[in-house]
C-alpha cells in the first residue's frame, strides 16, 4: 500500500512536471514570431561577420633538438673540457621550448621580417593585408620605433599623399598635419625624417587607398608570442611543433621558419662565444703552463750538471756494474797477490833453496814468471852437471853463482809484483768506496728527479692537453652546427582554418533560437503577473473560465459588445463556456442574482458583464443588467442609455415603479438594463437601504438572470453592502494587471465567505491561433467543479 501511495505520488509528480514542460512549450509557441525576427537577424550577422573577418590560415613547422654531446665526434674532447671547466652543453628539450617562446627571439623576428608595418586595402567587407605585395617601403630614420602611427596614403605620379595621420604620445592620441612625400627623398614629415620607395611589386593597388599601421615593437612581439603555438610533439621525444594562424599565410611561414633561424643563430653564436671564451682560457694556460714547465725543466737540467747526471737508471745500472767488475778484480788481484806471497814465501824458506820454483803458477807478471822458467832451467842444467861432477866444477860455480843472482832478481820481482798488486788493490777498493758511495746517493738523487719529473710530466701532460683542446675547439669553431634540424619547413594547406563558416553560422542559428527563448523565460521567470488560467491553479476558488483578448475592440473600441448569436470566434466561445458553467453551477441552487466586481477598475467588468448578459440572453433567458456602480456610471455612459431615471432614483424613494426603470436593449428582445441614474452624495447609505432588497425582489419575478455590475470591492464598500442581495459574485481579473502576491487576498476572501459563492473570471488573455490543450474554440471548452476551482461538466461544444 505504501509503494502504491509513493507511485502515484511519483507519477502525480511526473505528470506535473510534463505540465509544466508543455505550458512552456506551448509559451515559446505563442511567440513564434520574436524566433521568425531573431533567427534571420543572427544568421545575418553570422553572414556579416564571415565577410567582414580576414580569414585565418594556419602553418605549422616540426624541428629536432639535437643531443649536443652526441652530436658530433669532434666534440668529445671539448666535452671533457666543459666537464673539467663545469660548462653544461647538454641542452634540455623543455628549456629550448621555453627559448623559442622567449620575447627576445620573437622580437628579433618582428624586427626582421618589419612586422609592426602593417600596409591593408579595403577588399569588400573587409581590408586585406597586403604583405609581401605592398607597393611602398617606408624608412623611418629618426623616432621611436615603438612609436605606434596610424595614417593613410594615396600613391600619385611623383610621390605619396599622407592624410588622416595619428599616433599616440603619452597614451593620447595626437593628430598630425597631412603631408606629401616624393619619392626617394628624405623629408622632414611631421613624423619626422623619412623615406618613402617603391618597392616593385603590387602595382595592382596603386589606385586604391592604402591603410598604413606602424605598431610597437613589443606590443607586435607580445602579440605573436600569443598566437604562437609551440609544443612537444612526443613526451619521450625531442621534436617541437611550431603553430601560427595568420590572415597572410606567407607571413605566417616566413615568421615561423624565420624564429627557427634566429633560434638556430643565437644557438651558434652562444656555441662561438663559449668556443672564444674556451680558446682564450687554453692560451692564457698555456703561456702559463708553459713558463712552469721551464721552469721545471731548468731545474733537472741544474741538478743532473750538478750530479753529474745523464739518466738516473742507466748510471746506476753502470755503477753496479762498475762495482761488480771492481770486485771481480780484487778478487783476482787478491789471488795473484796470494800466489805472490806464496812464491816469496817459497823462496824464502831455506829449505827449498835449490829446489825448483814453482812455475806457471798464475802470476799474472810475465818478467817473473820468465825468470823463474829461466832458473828452473838452469838449476836443472846444474844438477845435471854436477851429477856428472863436483861442485868445484868452474862451470858448476858459475851456474851457482848466476843461481844465486837470478834468485835474488826472483825476489825481487816478486817483491815488485806484490808491492804492485797491493798498490792495484788499495786503488780498487778506494774506486769500489767511491762507486758505493755513488750508488747509495741514487734514491735520493732518484726521489728528487721523480719528484720534479713528476711535476714535469703533469705539466707537460696539461701542456699537450691544452694544445690539443685548442686544435679540438678551432676544428669545432670552424664546423659550429645549429641546435634544430628542421624536419618539416612551415607548411600548410590553402584552406583557412578560421573562421569556420559552418560552425559560426550553427552558433547564429542557435544564437537566434537561443536569444528570445533566455529572454522569454526571463520574461517568465520576473513575469509576477497573472496571464493565464495555469496561474490560477493553486486557488481553491472555482473558476468559470477565461477570456481572449478581443480583436473587435482593437477594430472597434467603442463597442463592448462581441458576442453575436451566429458568431464562432474565440471570445464569443469563450463566454459561451462561462453561459455553460454558470448553467452547472446553477443545478444544485438557484444562482439568479449575479454581481461582477474586481480588484481594479481597468479589469474589464462591465465587458464582462454586457457580453455575459448578452450570450444569457442568445440562450432565450430573460436577463437585466444594472448598473450599481452609482457613484462613477461607466456602464451606462459607456452603452448610452437614458440615467434620467435609475437605480438611485429608485433606492432615494423617487422612483417607485420598477418597470419604469427598466430600459430594453437593442441587440437582443431578453436583454435589459437599468441605468445608475443620477450620482447621489450618499451611495453607500442608499445601497445599504432596504430599497436594494425590493428591487432585487421584483426583479427575481420577472427575469432569469439579474447582473449587477459593481464596483472594484477594494476601492469602496459597495460591493460588500450589495453582498446581502446576489447569489453569486463572479471576480473579474485582468490578465497582466493583477499581481500573484495579491492571489493570497482573494483566496482568503473566498475562504472567509465575505462574498456569496465566489468564482473567477480571467479576462483579456492573449492567445492565438497556436494555442493548444484546452484554450479556445470549438472541441475544447472547460470541465470545472464548484468548490474545487475546476467547476464541473463537460464544457460547452457546438
Amino acid at each position: 500500500m505504501e509503494q502504491k501511495t509513493k507511485l502515484d505520488q511519483s507519477l502525480n509528480k511526473k505528470e506535473d512536471q510534463e505540465i509544466d514542460l508543455m505550458a512552456l512549450a506551448r509559451m515559446l509557441l505563442r511567440n513564434w514570431k520574436w524566433y521568425i525576427i531573431s533567427v534571420p537577424i543572427c544568421l545575418a550577422l553570422g553572414i556579416l561577420y564571415l565577410q567582414s573577418t580576414p580569414k585565418q590560415y594556419e602553418r605549422k613547422a616540426s624541428v629536432l633538438i639535437k643531443d649536443e654531446k652526441g652530436s658530433s665526434p669532434t666534440m668529445g674532447g671539448l666535452a671533457e673540457l666543459s666537464d673539467l671547466a663545469s660548462f653544461g652543453l647538454k641542452s634540455s628539450v623543455d628549456n629550448e621550448l621555453l627559448i623559442f617562446q622567449s620575447n627576445s627571439l620573437i622580437s628579433e623576428v618582428v624586427n626582421r621580417l618589419k612586422l609592426n608595418m602593417i600596409f591593408k586595402v579595403s577588399q569588400g567587407l573587409r581590408k586585406k593585408d597586403l604583405y609581401g605585395q605592398t607597393p611602398l617601403i617606408i624608412d623611418f630614420l629618426e623616432g621611436s620605433r615603438n612609436q605606434p602611427i596610424q595614417m593613410q596614403a594615396k600613391i600619385s605620379d611623383n610621390g605619396v599623399d599622407f592624410s588622416k595621420v595619428v599616433t599616440w604620445s603619452e597614451g593620447e592620441k595626437v593628430k598630425l598635419d597631412n603631408f606629401n612625400v616624393a619619392f626617394n627623398d628624405t623629408v622632414d614629415s611631421p613624423l619626422g625624417l623619412l623615406v618613402v620607395r617603391r618597392s616593385g611589386i603590387g602595382e595592382e593597388f596603386l589606385d586604391d587607398k592604402i591603410y598604413i599601421e606602424r605598431a610597437g615593437l613589443k606590443g607586435t612581439a607580445i602579440g605573436y608570442e600569443k598566437k604562437l603555438q609551440i609544443s612537444l610533439a612526443n613526451k619521450t621525444a625531442t621534436i617541437i611543433d611550431i603553430s601560427l594562424r595568420d590572415e597572410v599565410p606567407q607571413r605566417a611561414e616566413d615568421v615561423i621558419n624565420t624564429l627557427i633561424d634566429v633560434y638556430n643563430e643565437d644557438a651558434i653564436n652562444d656555441k662561438n662565444i663559449m668556443a672564444l671564451n674556451t680558446d682564450e682560457f687554453i692560451n692564457e694556460r698555456l703561456i702559463i703552463i708553459e713558463k712552469e714547465l721551464g721552469g721545471v725543466d731548468s731545474q733537472i737540467e741544474s741538478f743532473k750538471r750538478s750530479e753529474r747526471l745523464t739518466d738516473i737508471s742507466s748510471d746506476a745500472a753502470m755503477f753496479i756494474t762498475e762495482t761488480t767488475g771492481l770486485k771481480k778484480e780484487e778478487l783476482a788481484i787478491m789471488n795473484q797477490l796470494s800466489l805472490a806471497e806464496f812464491i816469496k814465501s817459497y823462496l824464502q824458506d831455506p829449505s827449498n833453496r835449490g829446489k825448483l820454483i814453482p812455475a806457471n803458477t798464475g802470476i799474472s807478471d810475465n818478467n817473473t814468471e820468465s825468470q823463474i822458467q829461466e832458473y828452473n832451467k838452469q838449476l836443472l842444467q846444474r844438477d845435471r852437471l854436477l851429477s856428472n861432477s863436483s861442485d868445484k866444477n868452474p862451470v858448476v860455480r858459475d851456474l851457482n853463482k848466476s843461481l844465486f843472482a837470478m834468485e835474488q832478481n826472483i825476489n825481487r820481482s816478486v817483491d815488485n809484483v806484490i808491492a804492485g798488486l797491493d798498490l792495484q788493490l788499495e786503488n780498487i777498493r778506494a774506486r769500489d768506496k767511491q762507486t758505493n758511495k755513488r750508488i747509495e746517493a741514487v734514491p735520493s738523487q732518484e726521489k728528487y728527479v721523480l719528484t720534479v719529473g713528476r711535476q714535469q710530466k703533469i705539466k707537460e701532460a696539461l701542456y699537450l692537453f691544452l694544445l690539443n683542446k685548442r686544435e679540438e675547439n678551432a676544428l669545432g669553431q670552424a664546423i659550429t652546427q645549429s641546435n634544430a634540424r628542421i624536419i618539416d619547413s612551415a607548411r600548410g594547406g590553402d584552406t583557412p582554418v578560421a573562421p569556420r563558416a559552418m560552425m559560426i553560422m550553427a552558433g547564429c542559428l542557435f544564437l537566434g533560437i537561443l536569444v528570445p527563448t533566455g529572454l522569454l523565460l526571463l520574461i517568465s521567470f520576473f513575469d509576477n503577473k497573472v496571464r493565464s488560467r495555469m496561474d490560477l491553479e493553486d486557488l481553491n476558488i472555482p473558476f468559470l473560465g477565461d477570456i481572449p483578448a478581443s480583436s473587435h475592440k482593437l477594430k472597434d473600441p467603442d463597442s463592448d459588445i462581441v458576442v453575436k448569436e451566429n458568431s464562432r470566434d474565440q471570445v464569443s466561445e469563450s463566454f459561451r463556456i462561462i453561459r455553460t458553467n454558470l448553467a452547472f453551477m446553477d443545478q444544485q441552487h438557484k444562482q439568479q442574482v449575479i454581481t461582477l466586481t474586481s480588484l481594479t477598475p481597468d479589469s474589464g467588468k462591465s465587458f464582462v458583464v454586457i457580453n455575459l448578459a448578452l450570450v444569457l440572453a442568445i440562450s432565450k433567458k430573460r436577463v437585466v443588467v444594472i448598473d450599481l456602480d452609482i457613484r462613477k456610471r461607466q456602464l451606462s455612459e459607456r452603452l448610452g442609455i437614458d440615467q434620467s431615471t435609475g437605480v438611485s432614483h429608485y433606492l432615494s424613494g423617487q422612483e417607485t415603479d420598477v418597470k419604469k426603470l427598466i430600459i430594453p436593449s437593442p441587440e437582443n428582445e431578453n436583454l435589459f438594463y437599468i441605468s445608475a441614474g443620477i450620482t447621489p452624495p450618499n451611495p453607500a447609505e442608499l445601497l445599504m437601504s432596504h430599497r436594494l432588497d425590493e428591487l432585487t425582489a421584483e426583479l427575481r419575478k420577472e427575469f432569469d438572470y439579474i447582473l449587477f455590475d459593481n464596483v472594484p470591492f477594494m476601492i469602496v464598500a459597495d460591493s460588500a453592502i450589495t453582498n446581502r442581495v446576489v447569489d453569486m459574485t463572479i471576480y473579474v481579473m485582468r490578465a497582466g494587471m493583477v499581481d500573484k502576491r495579491d492571489l493570497a487576498m482573494v483566496e482568503k476572501i473566498y475562504t472567509s465567505g465575505k462574498f456569496r459563492n465566489l468564482c473567477l473570471i480571467l479576462n483579456g488573455v492573449k492567445v492565438n491561433k497556436q494555442s493548444i490543450s484546452g484554450n479556445y474554440g470549438y472541441g475544447y471548452g472547460y470541465g470545472y467543479g464548484y468548490g474545487y476551482g475546476y467547476g464541473y461538466g463537460g464544457g460547452y461544444t457546438d
